[in-house]
């Protein structure tokens, strides 16, 4: 009969950023392997259990036993398998391998060509012959990167197992796992529960676990949990959490029972800068910050605790002592840091490698600072501060309190120049010439900041790139593809060209340090970058004709993608792509730089002297549209010579026998073609 299978591994603590993971993996695997075994009936049905120390899987509608099987197996074709009537001995070895005779053999089509066969049905397996194998397998393609050994056992996993349930409905399904045999029962909470938890049925897992166990054993039912806590303790304390990236994932992996405490810290704190303490409270002690309406950190906290008892002060007293003195390192290293300002420290740069081949981070910062006086005019950035943000962007990274959190890098930078009297604009720029951080992180909010931030990531892409570190596969140490995707959405924002800047971000690297093709070759790939980011939001072939047409301006191509797209939906579009593919071909096959200008008095044939005329008229139109930036005016005016290409292309023969009529066709074709893609190369498009 169909019943709910239920199989956990019971180990040691797991590791918490992989542990949702693993049990998703795990799963995965088995409910996979009983698919092949045509163990499931119907769609597949299951739940993940993932806790500290357990990984489980619940899976419903599972068989005791497979469907007997039809098998097939084949052997040599008809041709090879007979010969004048009498049976190979390719034949004869095949039958006998099988333990049958040449009579009880079939023929059948393989596809391909008429072979013998042997049919027979196969009684199928019980469950519990399949499933040790099953487990086995899910748990050999787990995303381990190493493993462990424990005790005398020469098995391995993540952490040393000590408990294995394989539970068919009410029945243990035999077998062994990791040296361990299956059973009925596991243990719960390590200080909650006593003693062993024995199920019944499968399908009571989950619920014996919560009841008799104090463990929530599904990590999305944990994390709800948890979130819900901390939705309630912020309305109770009119505040907001701070939630960092992972920090919630991380904590429900931390605990089997949570709850949710509040507990607070010394106002004095306060006078250290909110990030150093909020990243203290979070990467530190797995805590979460509260925040004011303003957006300003308060002295109260929350914290998750894996116990419940009916007074908590001892965990609330005990959980501020260890942040105490976090605190304290923390308003140390500030107060310390203040002593020296960040001018100071620059010429101590010379002292810390960038890299072997580029350098100290001093000849970085000369570059860096000489690329930022380039942009800063193009910005209408005045070029002294830039040069003085540039000069100050990297003198954090010699403070203590950098060097105990690195990724406060630019922030505790900001704060320091603000307390060494400098420009706040410049601190300011400190900070922000590390943005974006990540993919979806904000550009920086004001041009000083902008300009040192584009300085800084065309520098590291260039040197880095020119040493030959280019990114491969998933490998990109460096994060260039991060730095090059920031670089374009700067461009793209405020209207810059991405070519003279490459060459200006080369120039500033000794003679002969990078490889001579690193501006080419860098381009190319930041052409590559720019198509998959537009791509998120236009047509590839959209995207493609508008790149083709060497826009530099990068603050144009929203527009330009725009205005395409919505060219593609005109009637006449079709007819205009088309006639641009065929003008595109026949301009391939001549040499069109050795082209002569144009002759109106060699347009010999009325509908040549039409096109001409129209296409002048057009230009003139699509010329002010472009001025004007009016992309969307300028593809709209190609539609008034549509007929004048139609007609031209029906009656005139382009290719002449006579040279210079031939010629002057061609350069008329030319001359049609800056017009059609002046927007984009509409011959790119799908038709």
């Amino acid at each position: 009969m169909n019943a709910p299978l239920l199989i956990e591994l019971r180990t040691e603590e797991l590791p918490p950023k992989a542990l949702n993971n693993l049990g998703e993996s795990l799963a995965a695997g088995v409910v996979e392997g009983l698919e092949k075994a045509q163990l499931i009936s119907g769609v597949a049905d299951y739940q993940v259990f993932a806790a500290p120390r357990r990984l489980g899987v619940l899976v419903q509608n599972v068989k005791p036993v497979q469907a007997d099987q039809r098998m097939v197996k084949k052997g040599p074709s008809v041709a090879a398998g007979m010969k004048d009537g009498e049976p190979t001995k390719a034949l004869l070895g095949f039958a006998r391998s099988n333990q049958v005779e040449i009579d009880q053999l079939s023929q059948i089509d393989d596809g391909k060509q008429m072979v013998f066969a042997y049919e027979y049905t196969q009684a199928g397996q019980p469950l519990s012959a399949l499933l040790s194998d099953i487990l086995n397998l899910a748990i050999k393609k787990l995303p381990i990167p190493k493993v462990m050994h424990w005790g005398s056992s020469a098995y391995s996993f993540v952490r040393p197992v000590h408990g294995l349930v394989m539970l068919h409905g009410t029945e243990t399904v035999a077998g062994s796992v990791l040296g361990l045999s299956s059973q009925n029962w596991t243990l719960g909470h390590r200080f909650l529960s006593e003693g062993r938890i024995t199920f019944n049925h499968a399908a009571d897992y989950a619920q014996q676990l919560l009841e008799q166990g104090k463990v929530v054993a599904s990590f999305a039912e944990r994390r709800a949990r948890i979130e819900q806590s901390l939705s309630e303790a912020e309305q109770a304390l009119h505040a907001q959490v701070a939630y960092a990236e992972g920090l919630l994932d991380e904590v429900t992996a931390l605990v089997e029972w949570p709850v949710v405490l509040q507990a607070g810290f010394d106002e004095r704190f306060l006078q250290v800068p909110q990030e150093c303490l909020i990243l203290t409270m979070q990467q530190n002690q797995k805590y979460f910050p509260l925040l004011n309406s303003e957006g300003k950190l308060i002295n109260r906290f929350l914290l998750v605790s894996n116990l419940q008892t009916e007074n908590p002060v001892h965990i609330i007293h005990g959980n501020e002592r260890v942040l105490r003195a976090r605190l304290a390192d923390a308003e140390f290293f500030y107060l310390q840091d203040q002593k020296t300002s960040l001018a100071s420290r620059l010429s101590r740069l010379e002292n810390v490698v960038y890299h072997n081949k580029l350098g100290s981070q001093a000849e970085r910062v000369q570059r860096i600072t000489q690329l930022a006086t380039a942009i800063a005019p193009l910005l209408g950035v005045d070029v002294n501060k830039a040069a003085r943000a540039a000069e100050l962007a990297k003198a954090d990274l010699l403070t203590d309190m950098v060097g105990e959190f690195p990724e406060l890098q630019g922030t505790m930078g900001k704060y320091y120049a603000l307390h060494d009297g400098e420009d706040t604009n410049v601190a300011v720029a400190i900070e922000q010439h590390y943005w974006p951080r990540f993919a979806s992180d904000a550009l920086p909010d004001n041009l000083l900041g902008t300009v040192v931030a584009l300085a800084d990531k065309l520098e590291t892409l260039l040197g880095i790139w020119g040493i030959g570190l280019i990114p491969t596969g998933d490998k990109d140490p460096y994060a260039l593809r991060r730095s090059t995707l920031g670089i374009l959405r700067m461009l793209m924002q405020h209207n810059l060209a991405l070519t003279p800047l490459i060459q200006a971000a080369f120039d500033t690297f000794p003679a002969g340090k990078l490889a001579a093709n690193t501006v080419s070759e860098v381009a190319e790939f930041m052409q590559a970058r720019l198509a998959i980011l537009l791509q998120n939001n236009y047509a590839q072939d959209v995207v493609a004709a508008v790149l083709a047409g060497n826009v530099e301006n990068l603050g144009e191509l929203e527009a330009r993608l725009a205005a395409v797209t919505q060219f593609k939906r005109l009637d006449e579009a079709t007819a205009l792509i088309a006639a641009n593919k065929r003008v595109h071909n026949l301009l391939k096959k001549v040499d069109i730089s050795a082209l002569p200008a144009m002759a109106t008095t060699l347009l010999q044939q009325q509908d040549e002297q039409n096109l001409y005329q129209a296409t002048e008229q057009v230009a003139i139109k699509i010329q002010a549209a472009l001025k004007q930036q009016n992309f969307v005016q300028a593809l709209a005016e190609l539609t008034g010579i549509k007929e004048k290409v139609d007609t031209f292309f029906t009656n005139v023969m382009v290719m002449d026998e006579n040279e210079a009529i031939r010629n002057n066709r061609l350069a008329l074709l030319l001359f049609l073609s800056h017009q059609m893609n002046a927007v984009a190369d509409i011959a790119l498009l799908n038709e």
